[in-house]
């Protein structure tokens, strides 16, 4: 029944006009689904969470997310923590984006 609807969906995207390079690559992403995520933003922050979705524009949302930045300017300093839950960072802010797999599967999205 879950093939179905999978088949049913792809069928959806392709009538809507997308190709099969659009297809490969939202394959490719749903392969990114429900893995842990480490994104860092412009002001020096970073998030970890799991991988929830990612839209259009490139916003993603993370789930159970934690929040990781300096205390004081130096490098050195000790990294303050904290839980956040669901989040979603905009990609305008986004500087990179690491995700927890081997390494043959990242040498694989590197085409994203």
């Amino acid at each position: 029944m879950e093939q179905d609807a999978e088949i049913s969906s792809i069928q959806v995207e392709v009538s809507d006009g997308c190709n099969t390079t659009c297809s490969d690559l939202v394959g490719r992403v749903r392969k990114l689904l429900f893995r842990r995520m480490l994104v860092g933003i412009r002001d020096g922050r970073f998030f970890l969470g799991t991988f929830h979705c990612i839209d259009k524009q490139g916003n993603i949302i993370l789930q159970d997310a934690v929040e990781y930045r300096n205390i004081r300017r130096s490098s050195s300093s000790p990294m303050e923590q904290r839980c956040l839950g669901l989040i979603l960072i905009p990609s305008s802010c986004r500087t990179s984006c690491h995700v927890d797999s081997a390494i043959e599967e990242q040498l694989s999205l590197l085409n994203l």
